[in-house]
This record gives C-alpha cells, sequence and structure tokens, in this order.
C-alpha cells in the first residue's frame, strides 16, 4: 500500500474511533512498526493528530479527511478510470486538472508523460507532481477550500485567462444530461468552469456513483463535455442520456 493511501486510512480510522493503535495498523495494513511509526510522525508534523504510546489521538479538534479525498472508496475503478484518461495524454500536451480523488489517480498515471505542462488548482496533486523533473507544474492562485483541497475564487480564475490547455480533466460530484456537470460549492464551480473555457478537449473522470447524480452547483451543460470516463457499474439509462446529449462516453 502506498503511504498516500496509509495516511488516508490512518486520518479516517482516527476520525471514526478517536484514537488509533501501532499495532493494529500494521497488522490491518501489512507494513512494520517502523512504517507506521514514520506515518503518525508525518501526520503529526502536519498538525493532523498526537502521538501517543503505543499509537495517536486527534490534536485538538480533527478535521475528517474531505470525503472526497477517501481513498478506499472505488479505488479500482478510479485507477481504471485514470489508466483510461492517461491514454488520451500525449508527450508535450498541457494538461488541466481539477481536484477529487479520480482526478488525483489520472495525474498519478501521468507522472510517466515526458514534457507535460500540468495546470492544476489541486494542492494534493501539486504535492505529488512537484517532485517530477519531467513534467512542468502550474499552479493556479486563489484561496484553499479546506473541503476539498483546491484553490477558488477570483485569483484562481484570473491565473487560468491567459493559458491554452490541450487537454482538461475534471472531477465532479455529478454529471446528469439535464443538470449538466455539478459540484457541492458555487464558487468551486465556477472555478471549474475557467478552466473548462482554456482547454481544447473536456474530459469528466467520474466513477459510476456520480452518473446520474445531481450536485448543489452546476459547472456547466453537458454540451460543453467532450468526453467522459466512467466504470461499467454506471447506470445504463443514464449514459444513454448523455450520449444522446452529445458526450461520448467510455466505460472501464
Amino acid at each position: 500500500m502506498r503511504q498516500a493511501d496509509r495516511l488516508s486510512t490512518i486520518l479516517e480510522r482516527l476520525a471514526a474511533d478517536g484514537t488509533v493503535g501501532v499495532a493494529e495498523l500494521c497488522e490491518d495494513l501489512h507494513v512494520s512498526a517502523a512504517t507506521i511509526r514514520r506515518d503518525l510522525e508525518l501526520l503529526e508534523e502536519q498538525r493532523l493528530l498526537a502521538r501517543t504510546h503505543g499509537g495517536a489521538v486527534p490534536l485538538g479538534v480533527l478535521y475528517e479527511l474531505p470525503l472526497r479525498y477517501k481513498s478506499g472508496r472505488r479505488i479500482e475503478e478510479k485507477r481504471r478510470i485514470a489508466r483510461a484518461a492517461a491514454e488520451l495524454v500525449a508527450d508535450g500536451m498541457a494538461v488541466g486538472l481539477t481536484g477529487g480523488t479520480t482526478s488525483t489517480e489520472v495525474a498519478r498515471a501521468l507522472v510517466e508523460h515526458q514534457r507535460l505542462t500540468v495546470v492544476t488548482n489541486a494542492l494534493n496533486i501539486a504535492s505529488e507532481l512537484a517532485v517530477r523533473p519531467n513534467l512542468k507544474l502550474v499552479v493556479t492562485g486563489g484561496y484553499a477550500r479546506a473541503e476539498s483541497y483546491e484553490l477558488v475564487g477570483p485569483l484562481a480564475e484570473a491565473s487560468l485567462a491567459a493559458l491554452n490547455l490541450d487537454i482538461v480533466f475534471l472531477g465532479t460530484d455529478g454529471i446528469d444530461a439535464r443538470a449538466g456537470l455539478t459540484t457541492h460549492h458555487e464558487v468551486e464551480a465556477h472555478t471549474n468552469l475557467a478552466l473548462i473555457e482554456r482547454a481544447r478537449r473536456v474530459v469528466v473522470v467520474a466513477d459510476s456513483t456520480k452518473i446520474g447524480a445531481v450536485a448543489f452547483a452546476r459547472i456547466c451543460p453537458v454540451d460543453r463535455v467532450h468526453e467522459l470516463i466512467t466504470d461499467t457499474e454506471a447506470d445504463a439509462d443514464a449514459v444513454a442520456a448523455l450520449r444522446e446529449a452529445g458526450v461520448a462516453v467510455s466505460t472501464v
């Protein structure tokens, strides 16, 4: 299991149970005690927990890891989607990425490409890609939403205005033929639209739970979306409606 997945699991358990133990984590995650202690030390440095003898407890008020960043939710489906998305990218392209677990998997699937320029407003994606010498990373301005790790607002939108992208991959909270592409927060929706407007090709990456779903704020109508990549459990009627609306849908 990758460190990012272990950290997510530790935070989820801490939020749910109020405490975690080294021994239990070693057994469940199949890693050594030394590895778990290093993970706990890293999370303590980030002020996300306080270590105790044999484990850890919340530091003051512990906020649960944002729902959209929980690694254990349909992770295999998201990785299949990400691999399919990466096949659309050629070396040398300029690629946009919004936040979300599926977009994060797309970012990870792109790391072997050469001479990519990656533009993102997602802090977690930026932190993973910043150490990749084969990629040029551009991070938008804006204020950070703790709920989604994304930079949003007028500064984010202004920093995108002068850029041109070959393709943008968008995570979403819902995509529906009538309601369009939607998310839970209206400012995030506006920033995502700014990213869409700078791209030649718009690809939504979303697992089947998002297909046919409608969230609070509309990002754009589906006629702005060129392609949707989702998993094979997506609702057949919702997929058919999207195809009828002109969206190319790939299921993996």
